[in-house]
């Protein structure tokens, strides 16, 4: 892949490309491979490649670039694109600001169709999309919308406000990127246009911009969940310094958090030691806990991204999630009875059969609640699944299975 060549041989082919082809190829090339090359471009052409590109390419793009780039290019580029970058890079990362385009376009309420159509036609090479155009007023304020479509099975003397779409579904520019996509989804729209704080139309999210943000917040999640911080380049690019301080934190955090485990186990020494055969059962134990806590915990992860669950259901799904914790807990109590009942008799079955039910009732009810704490600390819930659920369950089943065995027999 052209990815693998090193950055001066990527610079030229490029040169030997038109511009319209070397758009195309850059913006299929990942974010640090294209600062590399920018790097090595002329002022001129790295202007002229900017020119060519995709508004939100552009400030994607520009951001990248260190400080000394950005004032190098600057000077190269018309009035109108050092402007629209300048503000399309000034909105914070995983907003709508940082993922909508300004290549849009807009009709006045009062012209004609025949009218608007003339002047779509004179400025669609320009822009990202036409398929859907917007309507706003002197102060640029959003009155409508209407598709292409209805457009050109207008009347040519029908006015745009007679035929507009007035109720447009729109984002402000401070929202989270990760409910674009499901509101592209649920309206099946194409685009998204987004508002400032004056209801102003200042760019739109179109559809495969919304769908990009949207592999990439799972992949982000995908990688929290197995207690990774996110990677900032694909897997097969990363440097192994990258990876090692992607990965170090939460394992080292999480070993501390095993240590509450081993503590259990130094306090309930003497149980132990006065019934060994406890030990079987106690990773049978401890690993169902867990088990059943990161599904729960995956199932609340999912639900909160996708607005399945919001807080405002939190009791109802509380409620729900504990009665299938406590069939959940019987069905595998009435497993392990058994296989308690073989292995250490009647009095080590009931003990491994009332702590299987509370370990598995409990590893659910901290699999749901943890998701719902951390997004209301304003933190990403994704970091409660996997691992960060397994360990604090891992401790929890340790001091109830030894408890009740203490309590049992006596110790």
């Amino acid at each position: 892949a052209i990815e693998d060549f090193p950055a001066p041989l990527i610079l030229q082919l490029l040169l030997l490309l038109s511009l319209p082809a070397q758009c195309h190829l850059f913006v299929y090339l990942d974010p640090q491979k294209q600062a590399d090359v920018a790097s090595l471009m002329s002022r001129n052409d790295l202007a002229a490649l900017f020119s060519n590109m995709e508004q939100a390419a552009r400030a994607d793009l520009y951001n990248q670039l260190d400080a000394q780039q950005r004032q190098a290019l600057m000077p190269g580029l018309a009035q109108a694109e050092r402007d629209d970058i300048r503000k399309l890079a000034s909105y914070p990362e995983k907003t709508a600001g940082a993922l909508m385009t300004s290549g849009y376009a807009t009709l006045r309420s009062n012209w004609t169709v025949s009218k608007s159509l003339i002047k779509l036609r004179l400025e669609a090479p320009d822009k990202e999309t036409i398929y859907q155009t917007y309507v706003i007023d002197e102060q640029r304020r959003l009155l409508g919308t209407l598709s292409l479509r209805e457009l050109i099975l207008a009347a040519p003397d029908s006015l745009i406000e007679d035929i507009m779409l007035s109720e447009v579904i729109s984002v402000q520019v401070s929202d989270d990127q990760e409910k674009i996509p499901q509101i592209i989804s649920y309206y099946d729209v194409i685009a998204l246009p987004v508002l400032d704080d004056e209801s102003k139309l200042v760019g739109i999210v179109t559809y495969d911009d919304a769908m990009d943000a949207a592999e990439e917040e799972a992949t982000e999640d995908a990688q929290k969940s197995a207690s990774v911080a996110a990677l900032d380049s694909p897997m097969s690019k990363i440097s192994l310094w990258e990876l090692y301080r992607k990965r170090v934190g939460w394992l080292v955090l999480l070993v501390f958090g095993a240590l509450l485990s081993g503590a259990g186990l130094a306090f309930f020494e003497d149980t132990i030691t006065a019934n060994i055969a406890l030990v079987f059962f106690m990773p049978l134990l401890v690993g169902a806990g867990g088990n059943a806590g990161s599904q729960a915990a995956a199932l609340m992860v999912r639900s909160l991204a996708t607005g399945d669950v919001e807080y405002k259901d939190w009791t109802k799904v509380l409620r729900k999630d504990a009665l299938v914790a406590m069939a959940l807990g019987l069905t595998m109590a009435m497993t392990v009875y058994f296989l308690g009942l073989l292995r250490g008799g009647p009095e080590i079955a009931i003990i491994v059969a009332f702590s299987m039910f509370f370990v598995v009732f409990v590893g659910s009810i901290i699999g749901l609640c943890l998701p719902f704490i951390l997004s209301k600390l304003n933190l990403d819930p994704a970091t409660a699944s996997g691992p960060l659920v397994t360990t604090i369950v891992d401790a929890s089943g340790v001091l109830i299975y030894f408890g009740f065995a203490s309590l049992i027999l006596k110790i």
